[in-house]
């Protein structure tokens, strides 16, 4: 009897102290993949954020800026077919920064281009080294190493720092990502305003796509568009100069 109450005592023990160790702060957020959406607005009102990532804004991540006119032309570069070097001449000739979320074979296969961005003043970010789903990767450190790899290509070439922003392949993230990447010092931008302009081979009516992308703008509006798009190259130059003359100013990131 006696040895049944000392075991009782020993199995009490080992309850309290288990319950009394420190859960790891990666254990408490949740690695279910999301997929990031946004509800088009087509009366200047500005979209809510998925209900599906309520924590969203506890970890340096933005869809928007700040209730004032003003847009964030973003760009997510995988590669160079001729137009991203068009959509930044066009960026340049009115006077507009934009930021570009690259990859590790943009770098390494357009220098030149690159440090072209560089000296106009755009801002170029980090899209991973290889544009792989993030919210696949089950560490820090395989995460970290993601995005590391394409730092060390960027310094590589440029013998600069890249910036501090990360926007994820696909806008597929979990909650842990977001706070990995806020622990390696990004912000995670995603995007407010979009629309089907990344098939090169199926790209929309120009007049129709310009229309679409004017009906979403709106207040602190984050534009997602893909520079490989001749869709793009057509209307982007008329879609600065529309915003410009509603009163839109153009932010850059680091505003956020």
């Amino acid at each position: 009897m006696r040895r049944r109450t000392i075991t009782g005592y020993i199995l009490l023990l080992l309850a309290i102290l288990i319950t009394a160790l420190p859960v790891s702060a990666d254990t408490e957020k949740s690695g279910k993949e999301i997929s990031w959406y946004f509800i088009p607005q087509k009366d200047g009102s500005r979209p809510p954020s998925p209900a599906e990532a309520p924590f969203f804004s506890e970890y340096d991540s933005y869809y928007l800026g700040k209730d004032e006119k003003t847009v964030y032309l973003t760009f997510d570069a995988g590669y160079e077919n001729g137009n991203v070097e068009k959509i930044v001449d066009i960026l340049d000739e009115n006077g507009v920064k934009g930021a570009f979320f690259i990859l590790s074979n943009f770098i390494e296969s357009n220098p030149a281009l690159v440090e072209k961005m560089i000296a106009s003043g755009h801002k170029m970010c980090n899209h991973t080294s290889k544009h792989k789903n993030m919210a696949k990767m089950s560490s820090k450190e395989e995460f970290a190493a993601e995005l590391g790899k394409l730092e060390e290509i960027y310094k590589t070439v440029t013998g600069r720092d890249i910036e501090k922003f990360y926007r994820p392949p696909e806008g597929r993230f979990s909650e842990k990502n977001l706070a990995w990447a806020k622990e390696l010092g990004y912000k995670t931008i995603f995007w407010s305003v979009a629309y089907a302009d990344w098939d090169n081979k199926n790209q929309p009516d120009p007049e129709t796509a310009l229309k679409k992308l004017m009906s979403r703008t709106h207040n602190g509006a984050i534009v997602l568009l893909h520079p490989t798009s001749d869709t793009n190259v057509k209307i982007l130059d008329k879609y600065i100069k529309e915003l410009k003359s509603a009163g839109y100013r153009f932010g850059t990131l680091d505003e956020l």
